[in-house]
């Protein structure tokens, strides 16, 4: 790696299996069990599964009923998005301890630039270490790191010591990291993306490496040019610490396929409850109403109607949604009905400013 490349000292942490884990701490009856949150019926989805399902292969978004097939002893639980979001405000609180620079994914993983810390460590695999003991010690749950010189390479390295561990990629050892890497565990390349590279021949990090950027952009489109890149550990994206909602959204899946859009009214004004509600608590109101429809054959069709002025009163956005609804004739029975509100009145935050240091190969991690 060129010695005048911009580096930073970036660590990503992922919560071990937390929705699955809090349920577990909550209630010792089902620690060393195999969990599900989610539903367990033929319409019922897994949102999480503790280590001891995914033993049995059962994992995120899988449908409930294949999940208890591969599980029979499988306990399925309702999620309690409260809780989790109470849990991980604590091990957000504790991020803020050693930096501001915080970037939350989700309720359960955030990357932490602490290349200038509070605490004054020039080590940022202590920094993570100290943090995963403090979450452990005051929240109870377990958290694995990744650490490394950019946001790329922490996320695919918290992924390496799964569960309670942590991984540092140091600057001299990213390039070799990178392409001893299977092409699957890159972040970015999903299911569909690693089998055509397979298919052209690409299995590692090094295949990957050795294609031009002409030949990723004639065969992989738009992310031809980011595969190029972070193949060979270039990725300047900063942590935003304001990321600022782009949308706010509330869904519904159906026991039983709907036919008819005069039932699904009522499903509708609950649906638009629930996302006037959260409006509310976020203190933000949106133009752009949009209707998302499943259908049974799984197809998604999504209808949207920008306004001349913000909502965020539940009658008004049912009564857009239901415009919206007999808009046009249904495609076939639905599954699936949800309501989001985009184009909201959030103002952008300035960001703090982000000083980069020259990368040393001796630069301490």
């Amino acid at each position: 790696m060129s010695n005048d490349l911009p580096i930073r000292k970036i660590i990503h942490v992922d919560m071990d299996a937390f929705y699955a884990s809090v349920e577990q701490m909550d209630n010792p009856d089902l620690k060393g069990k195999p969990l599900a949150v989610g539903g367990g019926g033929k319409r019922g989805v897994v949102s999480a599964a503790s280590y001891e399902a995914r033993k049995f292969g059962v994992k995120s978004a899988m449908a409930g009923n294949l999940a208890a097939k591969l599980c029979p002893d499988l306990i399925f639980v309702r999620p309690r998005f409260e809780r989790y979001s109470e849990i991980s405000k604590k091990v957000k609180a504790i991020f803020y301890d050693y930096t501001d620079l915080v970037e939350p994914l989700s309720l359960d993983e955030a990357y932490l630039d602490v290349t200038e810390n509070k605490k004054g460590n020039p080590s940022a695999s202590l920094i993570a270490k100290n943090i995963r003991e403090r979450i452990f010690n005051e929240v109870g749950l377990t958290a694995s790191a990744g650490i490394s010189i950019n946001k790329f390479v922490a996320k695919v390295a918290s992924d390496y010591n799964k569960p309670n561990g942590q991984k540092t990629v140091n600057p001299e050892e990213v390039l070799d990291f990178l392409e001893q890497l299977d092409i699957r565990k890159f972040y970015g390349v999903g299911k569909v993306t690693a089998e055509k590279m397979y298919q052209k021949g690409i299995f590692t990090g090094l295949d990957l490496k050795q294609k031009s950027l002409e030949y990723l952009d004639a065969n992989f489109g738009k992310s031809g040019r980011y595969y190029y890149y972070i193949v060979r550990g270039i990725q300047n994206s900063e942590v935003k610490p304001n990321r600022i909602r782009k949308s706010l959204a509330a869904e519904r899946t159906f026991s039983e396929n709907l036919s008819s859009e005069i039932f699904m009214l009522e499903k509708l004004k609950h649906i638009a409850d629930e996302v006037s509600k959260r409006l509310t608590k976020s203190k933000v109101a949106g133009k752009t109403v949009t209707l998302k429809i499943k259908y049974s054959d799984f197809t998604l069709q999504t209808r949207s109607k920008t306004l001349p002025y913000f909502v965020s009163d539940t009658s008004i956005i049912m009564e857009t949604a239901k415009d919206l609804l007999f808009q046009e004739k249904l495609n076939n029975s639905v599954r699936l009905l949800g309501i989001s509100l985009s184009n909201l009145n959030t103002e952008t935050k300035k960001k703090p400013e982000q000083k980069s240091v020259s990368v040393q190969l001796k630069f301490e991690f």
